[in-house]
This record gives structure tokens, C-alpha cells and sequence, in this order.
């Protein structure tokens, strides 16, 4: 059993405040105030009082650190510290339609020595506010669902895989392309999900939930936590070309070492 680090205690909190404040709102969801972000893109008022709360907790534990956020953007901090990179509510349309998946993602980004660019993803929390699940990861210390260590699924063959993804909607993703890969997964596999929470997909492949995953068009908010997540539970995550970087956003593959593999190659193919 390991003790959460410092500023994994640091974000977990964040995220459990702005979480109660998320199960508040989830019960009274018919009376929220929506506004259009974009076609089928919505975002609460929910949304943006969670991600308050998360950067109101945040900058006060962690003075100077800067800040990427789905709805505020990148706030600059001081040029030698770290930034925390928050989805203050992922599965929005499943949180508007009272579907009780979402979750809180944040995750602690490095500078490159030496450099201004960013580099790798040292700390991860992911947090459902429902079924009060904390997920959290440090680099080099694993993976873990509050104390009980985390590993990737041992299924080695395809046709025993669940696989994660998520599906293109208006105005966002390429349908072509998503549909290629669908037909050349599908049939190999035991089943296939998309849930509507990008980071809450990672998580459960980092718990073996889930034995693969893959999905594009994302965000760094939606999966720099779930990234780590797998990773530090002995997992893969690279994009469709099989590169591996500290962020997978606008392609991701993941899963354990003989199905990534696999499911990597399903891809490539279908996309040739």
C-alpha cells in the first residue's frame, strides 16, 4: 500500500470540492443554465464553476504554477514550474442528459530541462464525483484506485478484448476514418464500448476494466491524466503511427503490451 504523494493529496482534494459541487448541480441538472459552446459542444454552468473551484485551490497550494483548462485556456505561470492541465468536467452531454458518467481530470505537466517546451506528465487524479472513485498515478510509482494498486488487463488475445473508444458527432471527428478502424476492430474483438468520458476510459483500462482503447480528435485536458494513468499500470499509449509521447490527444491506442501491439497494427492497416 503507498501513501498518496503530497501533490497528488493536493489535486485529489481540488477535485473532491469541485466534485461536491458537480453532484450538487448533477441533481438539479434540469435547471441548469446551458449555453452553446459550438454543434453538439455544450457547456455548463456547471462546468465552469467546477473549473473555478479547481484553479481557486489549485493556484493557492501550488503559488506560480500555470494552468491549460478546457474552458479558460493556458494561463501562463513562472517560467521554471510545473502546470496543471484540468478537464473540470468530462462526459459534459452525458452530465446535461442526467447520465451519471463524467469525471474530474488533472494532471501535472514538467517543463523539458533546459527548455520552454513541455515535457512529461509527472502526476495524475481522476475523480467520479459519483461513484466516488479516485484514480491517481506518479510517475516512476504506479497506478492506483485510492490504495489499491492498479495494473492493465492480462488478456492477450483480441477476441477476449473489450475495447473503449469514442464515436465522431456533429461537427467533430472524421466518421471516414473512424469507420475504417471500427471495421477492422470490431470483428476481432469480444465488444466494443464508447462511454463518453475519454479520461474515465483510460482509468478503467489502467484497472483492467477495459483491455484496449483508441480514439482521435482529443484534447490534452481529456487524456494527460489517463495517459499516465495506464502507463504507470504497465500499459501502452501511442498514437496511430506507434509513437509514444508524454500526451496522446489527437490519436490514442492504448492498452497492455500484446493488445497494443495488435490493435496497433489493425489501424495502421486500415488506414493505408
Amino acid at each position: 500500500m503507498a501513501a498518496a504523494p503530497a501533490i497528488v493529496r493536493v489535486m485529489e482534494k481540488a477535485a473532491r470540492k469541485a466534485g461536491g459541487r458537480l453532484r450538487r448541480d448533477f441533481g438539479e441538472v434540469e435547471h441548469l443554465q446551458v449555453s452553446r459552446k459550438g454543434p453538439a459542444d455544450f457547456v455548463s454552468k456547471a462546468d465552469r464553476a467546477a473549473e473555478r473551484i479547481l484553479w481557486d485551490e489549485l493556484k493557492v497550494a501550488r503559488p506560480g504554477w500555470g494552468f491549460l483548462m478546457e474552458e479558460a485556456g493556458e494561463l501562463e505561470g513562472d517560467d521554471d514550474k510545473p502546470r496543471f492541465i484540468i478537464d473540470p468536467l468530462d462526459g459534459t452531454s452525458n452530465f446535461l442528459h442526467g447520465i451519471p458518467h463524467f469525471a474530474i481530470s488533472i494532471a501535472v505537466q514538467e517543463r523539458k530541462l533546459g527548455s520552454d517546451d513541455w515535457g512529461d506528465v509527472t502526476a495524475a487524479v481522476i475523480y467520479q464525483p459519483i461513484t466516488d472513485e479516485t484514480f491517481w498515478a506518479e510517475k516512476s510509482r504506479g497506478a492506483w484506485l485510492h490504495d489499491g494498486r492498479l495494473r492493465v488487463s492480462g488478456r492477450r488475445q483480441l477476441h477476449e478484448a473489450l475495447i473503449a473508444t469514442g464515436t465522431p458527432y456533429q461537427g467533430h471527428g472524421d466518421f471516414a476514418e473512424w469507420s475504417r478502424i471500427f471495421g477492422a476492430i470490431g470483428p476481432e474483438v469480444a465488444g466494443i464500448r464508447r462511454f463518453g468520458a475519454a479520461s474515465l476510459d483510460l482509468a478503467w483500462l489502467a484497472a483492467g476494466r477495459y483491455d484496449g482503447f483508441w480514439e482521435s480528435g482529443l484534447s490534452p485536458w481529456d487524456t494527460a491524466a489517463g495517459c499516465l494513468l495506464v502507463r504507470e499500470a504497465g500499459g501502452f499509449v501511442t498514437d496511430y503511427r506507434g509513437r509514444s509521447q508524454p500526451i496522446c490527444d489527437e490519436q490514442v491506442i492504448a492498452g497492455n503490451d500484446p493488445l497494443h501491439s495488435r490493435l496497433h497494427k489493425l489501424v495502421a492497416n486500415s488506414l493505408k
